[in-house]
């Protein structure tokens, strides 16, 4: 097998992370495999949880957003970022000490544990070593999905955790939503009797495809991972979750069929700032994206720039990645994908992600007594017993839910603040041992997709 950090190219990639999805079953992953090397302490509740924050971007940004709303909760003290007016907008933000201000993640944690806790939204590629390092030192990490880029590191970082005896939770913020945790109450009930199968789609929509995987950081396999982890180990997990089953053997298809250069149109160019044709006709347009409607105030045009003018958009989409053709980008990853699954008692489920479509996340989890159908705000269940049809609104009552994900993000941050307080990881739907399985998951769909068989997960 490669080492951990060696280069790899797209099927060597799966390979290695295949091997640790047949190797998983022979880990004692969650049993007593390492013996705790420290005793936790619980945080005195008159005092905030102080956090560390490696990567300031929009990630970093969210859950940050806690202590600025909450600083009587949580604190930020310390923060490090390679790109100077991210990183310096943050400390402004938050006050941050200069002795507390790194460039480089490295430095940042090449010292003693300096806070309570450690959120890592590194990009995808840099999440092992920090995740590794932060455990070694004692913090408790809250972690952007995915894990890591391969299922050995993966596998890595939970027995890490174990091994140091911290809290490790993933930002699987979709288990925090009102919505899925109704969907979840509901199935825990038996209103549905028992669940058979899951039917469910992710709906990328076509600008946010061409933001973030056609022109942006999750764009090509060799700086981020599969789009079936990388996007949609959020579904994964929550059909896991849902399910309530151990999976065991997955088949999956999809490719790259639209955004390459063979279906450029006539007239189109480089840029869509170059003049071109078929600009105005376009949908990818980047200029429709991220400068019409005023949205170059706001996401995704932050990302861009941290001039959020009309002026400094402009500059951006003329000069940086963003503006780029989506038939003339280095992108290599799917635009859409499905995937077939077996779970133990002979359960099953089917998961579609795509890009060319609008809207939110759709389900229908049917059981033996009922079905339930959920657009991501409305579940609406029909009873077998009594044919009674019942809908429920899960906007009501959610004073997070103009957060992030439905309301999950500022859910997620809340508890993992309660948690590391506490030191309670019960508190959490989404701690690492909860968040693996879907992982190796993704890695197996990934081979199935690319060698054209069914996998089985031990």
């Amino acid at each position: 097998m490669a080492p951990i950090n060696e280069k790899l190219d797209r099927r060597e990639f799966i390979k290695y992370g295949s091997g640790a999805v047949a190797a998983a079953g022979s880990l004692s992953l969650f049993g007593n495999q390492v013996e705790a090397t420290e005793v936790k302490s619980v945080i005195a509740k008159d005092k905030p949880v102080t956090f560390l924050v490696l990567g300031s971007g929009s990630r970093g940004n969210t859950y940050a957003q806690h202590a600025f709303d909450h600083p009587e909760d949580m604190q930020v003290i310390a923060v490090a970022d390679p790109h100077d007016g991210r990183r310096n907008a943050f400390v402004e933000k938050y006050k941050i000490p200069k002795k507390n201000i790194y460039l480089d993640w490295k430095d940042a944690l090449a010292k003693e544990k300096i806070a309570d806790a450690v959120i890592i939204s590194t990009p995808d590629i840099l999440h092992y070593e920090p995740a590794m390092r932060a455990l070694e030192l004692g913090y408790d990490v809250l972690l952007e999905k995915p894990i890591a880029p391969t299922a050995q590191e993966c596998i890595n970082i939970t027995q890490q955790s174990k091994k140091y005896n911290k809290i490790i939770a993933i930002c699987h913020v979709l288990r925090y939503t009102p919505y899925y945790r109704k969907m979840k109450e509901i199935i825990d009930s038996k209103l549905l009797g028992d669940v058979v199968t899951i039917e469910h789609t992710e709906a990328v929509n076509y600008w946010h495809q061409a933001h973030s995987y056609v022109r942006g950081n999750w764009r090509n396999l060799k700086t981020s991972s599969p789009m079936i982890l990388a996007k949609s180990c959020h579904d994964l997990d929550i059909i896991r979750w849902l399910i309530g089953d151990q999976s065991k053997k997955v088949a999956s298809f999809g490719s790259l069929s639209h955004f390459k250069l063979e279906n450029a149109p006539p007239g189109s160019t480089a840029r869509c700032t170059d003049g071109c044709a078929v600009e105005r006709t376009c949908p990818y347009s980047a200029i429709k994206i991220y400068l019409e409607e005023g949205r170059f105030a706001g996401w995704p045009a932050v990302v861009l720039t941290m001039d959020n003018t009309m002026e400094g958009v402009t500059k951006a989409l003329k000069e940086g990645p963003y503006g780029r053709c989506v038939y003339r980008c280095d992108n290599d990853v799917v635009d859409h994908q499905v995937v077939s699954m077996e779970f133990a008692k002979g359960k099953t489920a089917s998961f579609t992600m795509a890009a060319f479509n609008v809207g939110d996340r759709r389900s229908r989890v049917m059981g033996t007594m009922g079905e339930a159908i959920g657009d991501s705000r409305y579940i609406e269940v029909v009873n077998f017993r009594n044919k009674e049809k019942t809908k429920y609104d899960t906007l009501l009552g959610g004073s997070d839910i103009n957060s992030g994900h439905g309301g999950g993000d500022a859910v997620l941050i809340k508890d993992f603040v309660r948690a590391v307080r506490t030191q309670d990881s019960s508190i959490l739907t989404s701690t690492i041992d909860a968040s693996l399985e879907s992982h190796l998951m993704a890695f197996a769909s990934e081979e199935s997709r690319l060698e054209g068989k069914i996998v089985k997960l031990n």
